[in-house]
């Protein structure tokens, strides 16, 4: 027993926090799962945004948990504020009445850096659909903190201040399917807002980097087309891939995802 004790104390701290992927981690305004290696090593973060009509809880496993918990990141899940009857949960991904997303998200990142061990400089931000929309909300006002983003099936939301967004030269990659008819490139108008055009969101990331109009490299491959501006830009980078499919999370989307953050 004296030996169990003692090898509980002698875990890092963060191993031992009382949230994780299936109990959520409870903070002001709001609540967030996670999954952190047990190492005492700085470890990379990757902040993900579940879609509408989901939790953070929904959000580990397949690609998620191979590609990055199992590889040594942290995984942060933040939960969007609650849908009115439902256990289920959205995120508005634009200006306007209630939380403030924004600023949740960074008290989020601050509270998980108290349960694991991150490494600020290698903290990324992806998400899917409504939370690929924060993923380019996030990049529009808090660039700086991120070290690189990705968004599958999400653009820009509109009413939003596109003054100096994105807040920094900004690593983007954007995944989006063809066929997406529930976010499709140009957006669509819904009630008072709009899901944004992924041509303006593009076109708002290369003004950031400065980079030219058209892209520097084009590639075919079996399952992604991709276009890069990358050599062009000042500084930062962008990738957009597209696949046949529709609105969904195509199979690969982590490694291509896992691979642009570290730099390929």
């Amino acid at each position: 027993m004296k030996y169990i004790v003692a090898l509980l104390l002698a875990l890092p701290t963060f191993a031992m926090a009382q949230c994780g992927p299936d109990t959520a981690c409870e903070i002001d305004g709001g609540s967030y799962h996670m999954i952190a290696p047990v190492s005492d090593d700085p470890a990379p973060a990757l902040v993900f945004f579940h879609g509408h009509n989901a939790t953070g809880q929904m959000i580990f496993r397949g690609g998620i948990k191979s590609d990055f918990a199992d590889a040594g990141y942290v995984v942060i899940a933040p939960n969007g504020t609650a849908i009115e009857g439902r256990q289920t949960r959205r995120w508005a991904g634009r200006d306007g009445p209630g939380r403030d997303d924004v600023g949740f998200v960074l008290d989020v990142i601050k509270d998980a850096q108290t349960k694991a061990n991150i490494d600020p400089d290698r903290i990324y931000v992806a998400g899917f659909s409504a939370g690929g929309s924060m993923a380019w909300l996030m990049a529009c006002k808090e660039a700086e903190h991120f070290a690189g983003f990705a968004s599958i099936s999400g653009a820009l939301r509109e009413p939003n201040d596109t003054t100096d967004c994105p807040s920094a030269p900004v690593r983007f990659l954007q995944i989006h399917g063809f066929a997406d008819n529930q976010v499709p490139f140009e957006g669509r108008a819904i009630r008072d807002w709009h899901q944004g055009s992924l041509w303006d969101s593009l076109s708002l990331a290369r003004s950031a980097n400065q980079c030219r109009t058209h892209p520097d490299t084009i590639a075919i491959g079996d399952r992604f087309r991709c276009r890069t501006w990358n050599d062009s830009c000042e500084s930062g980078a962008i990738r957009f891939c597209e696949h046949d499919g529709g609105h969904g999370m195509p199979r690969g989307w982590t490694t291509l995802a896992r691979d642009w953050f570290e730099g390929s």
